[in-house]
């Protein structure tokens, strides 16, 4: 059964970065993701049961096919008040496995 009891402690946020580089400014975000061991096994756990679900066997009255299976972390609510809110879910559709359009997969080859 999924859900979203964290136990211990964990922090997500997201770090807005900037830099020079040879006269260039680069703009980046990179998501930080720090926990105690028992807030890193709780979220694995999420991570795990979201992972088997099977979406195509959940009523199309809570999950209509085409759609994905998602759990969201509320700051101050499911996780630490210093967090920013997290949402974690399947890529691929339910009965269709589809991938959302803004998906770009890693390019193994480089």
């Amino acid at each position: 059964m999924l859900t979203k009891k964290i136990k211990g402690n964990i922090d997500f946020f997201i770090s807005q970065d900037k830099e020079e580089f040879e006269g260039e400014i680069l703009e980046w975000n990179e998501i930080f993701i720090h926990g105690d061991p028992e807030g890193l096994r709780s979220l694995a756990k999420i991570l795990i049961d979201l992972a088997e679900i099977n979406q195509d066997l959940i009523d199309e009255s809570l999950l209509p096919i085409g759609e994905r299976k998602y759990i969201t972390l509320l700051s101050g609510i499911d996780i630490s008040n210093s967090s920013d809110n997290v949402t974690i879910g399947r890529l691929d559709a339910k009965k269709t496995g589809e991938f959302y359009d803004r998906y770009i997969p890693l390019n193994k080859d480089n």
